[in-house]
């Protein structure tokens, strides 16, 4: 998975083991512009070179096509239309009086009723086909009224004006939501020069560094985008329907990879809908809104693909291998097939009432652009977390209280584990909901609330998606013999505030 955040160059960290313990430090993680393959990603896949669209298929022989035996061809009279005539049907006979009386017989009354009874059809039938073209060319030819056809109408203007029908379901979602959806442009201070002592230098001219979206809030300017969108920035501004305004970043939380601005001096915006992310459907429709490669206010349709798909990011480091950011938990996040691209992060994932089901966090992808596979941060959890930021609040999440390691087969051998898979807790912080609910090191955690747990990741993400208070269920091996252990998960408040501090 690759968050989106665009404009930037360079090579992409391999994924790394997650952080051994559930405590995660606090500082902004840099975001790679390539993608790695994630880890569900098969390792032998590469990506497929793109074909030229001007280059022929090549031979499967590699040799010259044999041209084909001559045969007989086949030809087809091209499609000819029928043209009706405008000044009537076909022309009616022409009878000639003279001519009649010429052929009439001299002789008895019989061949005189004859030739009269045949003037008198001829006329009739000239009457009768000079009626029909009238009536095929007034009527005839009049445009179809099938309700699937556009009706054209003359307005009093005097140009042509088509009648539509009522507006479909991605048009009337569009123009409820694309009000509430804004461009982010990112800028920085120019230090490209190099002073002594290997110093950064530069005019400190800022320079436009990368670009996202974000999503109205509230009509006085708050906006909740992605953490990766905004981090380094020296300065930000978004526009909102046309309109730029200067922002301020009001506060992140790198480790969900949300943050919150708010434009200067702004009023009367639009703040859009906010929806469940609890109770989507798989195959519900949905409708991705951002600015992709800066395009702005573009939307792509598609589906609920999956939900509850979770991923940790692991901070990225230098080259001496110390870390320069922060691991971001990705919880339950919520799988879609509308087109996700750089430029989209930040932006809105809503569904066909319009309201915000998601915040478009991430893609899987061997190219870094859309490959029919993205992922979107449940509003329900983003929404928590950007109103902790607009109150003031250092941004909180459920925790534990334990450190924590990966038990695998090998592990468990060498260290003779009664279980070869699960989440070993190898301390426990004291006055935790861990140290309350008689966890100790050594124990290994199997399932959280009935789901298994196979590795210490898992059980991160499973405590990162409830909220400090909620009240879980453990299944605990503890020297071979399993029990259920009801905790109440505590928050991880301390650790990121000292974090920040």
């Amino acid at each position: 998975m690759t968050d989106m955040k665009d404009m930037q160059t360079g090579g992409a960290p391999e994924p790394q083991k997650p952080d051994t313990t559930e405590h995660i430090p606090v500082t902004p993680a840099a975001t790679p512009a390539t993608p790695a393959p994630t880890a569900a990603q098969p390792a032998a896949a590469q990506p497929t070179a793109p074909v030229p669209h001007h280059a022929p298929a090549p031979s499967p022989t590699g040799t010259a096509p044999i041209p084909p035996t001559p045969t007989a061809q086949t030809y087809s009279m091209p499609h000819q239309n029928t043209y009706q005539s405008t000044t009537g049907g076909p022309t009616a006979p022409v009878v000639n009086p003279q001519h009649v009386h010429t052929h009439e017989k001299k002789r008895g009354g019989t061949g005189k009723t004859f030739w009269l009874g045949f003037a008198g059809a001829a006329v009739a039938c000239a009457v009768g086909l000079g009626c029909f073209g009238i009536w095929q060319a007034n009527v005839g030819n009049a445009p179809s009224t099938d309700s699937q056809t556009p009706t054209i109408s003359q307005n009093k203007s005097g140009s042509t004006a088509i009648t539509q029908k009522a507006e479909t379901l991605p048009e009337e979602v569009a123009q409820k939501c694309l009000p509430s959806v804004v461009a982010i442009d990112v800028y920085t201070a120019d230090t490209s020069g190099m002073g002594m002592f290997g110093a950064a230098t530069g005019s400190g001219e800022l320079i436009a560094s990368s670009l996202g979206s974000g999503v109205v809030l509230t009509e006085d300017g708050y906006i909740v985008t992605n953490n990766h969108v905004i981090d380094g920035a020296d300065a930000v501004t978004v526009t909102v329907e046309g309109n730029q305004y200067d922002a301020d970043i009001v506060g992140t939380d790198p480790s969900s990879d949300l943050a919150v601005l708010k434009a200067r001096d702004a009023s009367g915006l639009t703040p859009m809908d906010i929806g469940d992310s609890d109770n989507l459907i798989i195959g519900e429709w949905v409708m991705s809104i951002g600015s992709p490669f800066g395009l702005e206010q573009s939307v792509a349709t598609g589906i609920v693909s999956a939900t509850s798909r979770s991923q940790i990011m692991p901070a990225s480091t230098d080259q001496y291998g110390n870390a320069t950011g922060e691991t971001s938990v990705y919880a339950n996040m919520i799988q879609t097939d509308a087109a996700i691209n750089p430029g989209n992060s930040g932006g809105a994932l809503v569904n066909s009432e319009g309201a915000l089901i998601g915040i478009n966090t991430l893609i899987t992808s061997y190219s870094g652009n859309y490959s029919g596979v993205g992922f979107a941060i449940p509003v329900n959890y983003a929404v928590n977390i950007a109103q902790q930021i607009m109150d003031g609040k250092t941004p909180t999440h459920a925790q534990l209280g334990v450190s924590l390691s990966t038990v695998t087969p090998q592990i468990a051998q060498r260290y003779g584990l009664t279980t070869d898979s699960g989440a070993y807790i190898a301390a426990v912080s004291p006055d935790s909901g861990a140290a309350a609910a008689g966890l100790e090191a050594g124990d290994i955690v199997t399932k959280f609330d009935d789901r298994d747990v196979t590795s210490a990741d898992d059980l991160m993400l499973d405590v990162r998606g409830k909220n400090p208070g909620d009240t879980v269920v453990l299944q605990v091996n503890r020297n071979g013999e399993t029990s259920d252990v009801e905790v109440t998960l505590g928050s991880d408040e301390a650790s990121q505030q000292a974090a920040q501090r």
